[in-house]
């Protein structure tokens, strides 16, 4: 019983295990590969977008659902990668930018303010004994200091799934699928080979 069952095992060979794997690796590889090089040309495409102070949220969208729905699409990989790998920096320092220039304009109306207050309560001379510090605590009361813009609104980290039902991840199953079944029928011919000899 045990030689029929090697003769029937010895039919199905292992090169065509070891083909299937092979051509499956491949595909993977190059399936993996496509996934990540897609990933960093959208992240190239939000920070363009970032940069030409364009429509930012739709290239966000379109490289988070990318990277929600492939595998091998981190995009914070590498000894030199920036953490996190998506910063809206241009648009962050737009930001920062506008907030200066409002509290210099603020700040200026509130200076001319001052003047105008000062110089009327002490309108004696061009600086007035008690203008100065006068205008200096007009200011110091009704001056308005930058707010910080929080980064962390503009910093974005997305991950990748494990596995995705794409090419990567058909081609990465069958990769260990092949193995698995190259595995068992190796090991299965050996542990018949032995026993059918040591029946003799």
């Amino acid at each position: 019983m045990l030689k029929n069952l090697l003769k029937k095992l010895q039919i199905i060979s292992s090169w065509y295990f070891i083909i299937g794997l092979v051509i499956s690796s491949v595909v993977a590889v190059v399936a993996l590969r496509n996934n990540n090089v897609t990933a960093l040309r959208l992240r190239d495409a939000v920070t363009q977008a970032d940069k030409d102070n364009s429509d930012v949220e739709a290239a966000l969208k379109t490289l988070r659902e990318y990277v929600y729905s492939h595998m091998n699409t981190n995009l914070a990989s590498g000894p030199n990668a920036i953490k996190p790998p998506v910063q809206l920096k241009y648009r962050y320092d737009r930001l920062v930018a506008a907030e200066k220039a409002r509290v210099s304009a603020s700040n200026a109306r509130i200076y001319t303010e001052a003047q105008a207050t000062c110089e009327k309560q002490f309108p004696e001379g061009l600086s007035g004994r008690g203008r100065v510090p006068c205008i200096q605590d007009y200011v110091t009361k009704h001056g308005e200091q930058e707010q910080p813009v929080p980064d962390a609104l503009y910093k974005f980290d997305f991950a990748s799934p494990v596995w995705s039902p794409d090419l990567a991840g058909w081609s990465v199953l069958l990769v260990g699928l092949f193995a698995l079944i190259l595995v068992v029928r190796v090991a299965l011919e050996y542990w018949l080979r032995y026993y059918v000899k040591n029946e003799l």
